[in-house]
């Protein structure tokens, strides 16, 4: 009984005892946290927030890097919804390999290096499942610290706001390299190739496949393989970030042109594919990160390290995106009809250019609006100024981010007409 009570005591006396610090002090448990301040709005998640906020009829979203239809109302795709029946009732809920599904990952090697490619026959690709793109170019950053400590990464300017907090996070060192000429609202093609020869041999560089994020500007099929020239004489990596694959001209082999020009040249690549765009499938985070190696070999070794370092960040990726993929990419009719669907949401998207820029021509712009068909793919990028924006938010309840990009999916045949003439009075004194 007396040990009993002794037991009870000195629990309850455990209990009472405030934790010790790591500076050898008392620390109240109300302390932990007191040093963090509020992380800063992300520049593309908070014009969500603020049209969100915006009580106004009239408002219109120009921010979000989401596929809308002519009524401005996000879109299941048809092949999603065939896809999803056809799953619909499935007994298999167990995790997924550490490298995801090979069947998905397979099929979108295919999409990327071609459906008769040599390296995938020879298993010379290294290649995961991964959460989507953002989480292909996060894994592929840890890879490059961890087997290539010394190296850096040259990112073009500009790019998505994104791919300077991945390589910051995964600590590999940034340089940048010239990409968007502001006056000519298109590319820097010769600062851009003295970036590349000025650059350390052997070093690694970001590319935008196609449809480059924020400016819609590409380089033509021969600057593609001037860039491999200099690439190979150089000795660089290119690691391409291909986000949207059919998206930009609705047909996927040409939005791979520059990968498979770098391919023919000889080039060990690595690349980051995205279904979230070309299949509207955003919130199920499906995605691939795959490195073209020496041999078979070297193909395992390598996907064996990718794995290992997925394994503590999410230990395996989701199964039900994975699945839709596969479901639509082996049947010959959903693929089709997956085509069909791309190529409508691009046109789309191509058409809305067209009457945006001929709006503007229309109301007598002073300025010239050229660049606003020849840019590709879901963004624009205007050649706004900050305050220029912060006008069309504060007058006309029209968002986007404050470097003028316009996300030409939120661009509908009801509002057209109303941006044009926003657009026209911010800009008509410049």
């Amino acid at each position: 009984m007396a040990m009993a009570m002794m037991i009870r005591n000195a629990a309850s006396k455990r209990a009472m005892t405030p934790i010790s610090g790591d500076f050898g002090g008392l620390r109240s448990m109300s302390s932990w946290w007191k040093s963090v301040e509020p992380a800063p709005k992300d520049p593309i998640l908070g014009v969500t927030e603020a049209f969100l906020a915006d009580p106004s009829p009239e408002k219109v979203n120009v921010g979000v890097g989401a596929y809308r239809d002519d009524n401005g109302k996000p879109v299941v795709l048809e092949c999603v919804r065939e896809a999803e029946q056809r799953l619909a009732g499935s007994t298999f809920m167990e995790y997924l390999p550490m490298g995801g599904s090979a069947k998905m990952v397979d099929l979108t090697l295919k999409l990327a290096y071609g459906d008769n490619s040599e390296f995938i026959k020879d298993k010379r690709i290294a290649a995961v499942q991964t959460l989507s793109g953002t989480g292909a170019c996060r894994l592929f950053a840890d890879f490059q610290k961890r087997f290539c400590p010394g190296s850096q990464i040259y990112i073009p300017v500009p790019t998505w706001s994104n791919h300077h907090n991945i390589w910051r996070d995964a600590q590999v060192p940034q340089k940048t390299y010239h990409y968007y000429h502001p006056e000519t609202k298109g590319l820097d093609f010769s600062a851009l190739m003295d970036d590349v020869k000025n650059a350390p041999e052997g070093s690694f560089f970001l590319l935008h496949a196609c449809a480059h994020n924020p400016t819609g500007v590409d380089p033509t099929e021969e600057q593609w393989r001037e860039i491999s020239q200099l690439f190979k004489a150089k000795s660089h990596f290119a690691f391409f970030d291909m986000a949207y694959q059919g998206f930009a001209s609705g047909d996927p082999a040409r939005d791979a042109k520059s990968i498979r020009i770098f391919l023919e040249d000889g080039h060990h690549i690595g690349i980051s594919q995205s279904y979230a765009k070309n299949m509207g499938l955003y919130g199920q985070r499906v995605g691939c990160l795959s490195v073209l190696c020496e041999d078979a070999k070297q193909a395992v070794a390598v996907k064996s390290q990718l794995q290992q370092l997925a394994r503590p960040m999410y230990s395996n990726p989701p199964l039900h995106g994975a699945q839709l993929v596969s479901t639509i990419l082996e049947d010959p009719e959903l693929k089709s009809l997956w085509l069909k669907e791309v190529k409508v949401m691009a046109d789309r998207i191509i058409g809305m250019r067209t009457t945006l820029r001929e709006s503007l021509e229309k109301l007598g712009s002073p300025l010239s609006w050229e660049h606003v068909t020849k840019q590709i793919g879901m963004f624009c990028y205007s050649g706004l100024t900050p305050e220029q924006v912060d006008r069309l938010t504060s007058e006309y309840h029209i968002y986007m981010t404050r470097n003028g990009r316009i996300s030409m999916a939120g661009v509908t045949t009801g509002n057209v007409g109303y941006l044009a003439n926003a657009i026209h009075e911010v800009t008509k004194s410049s």
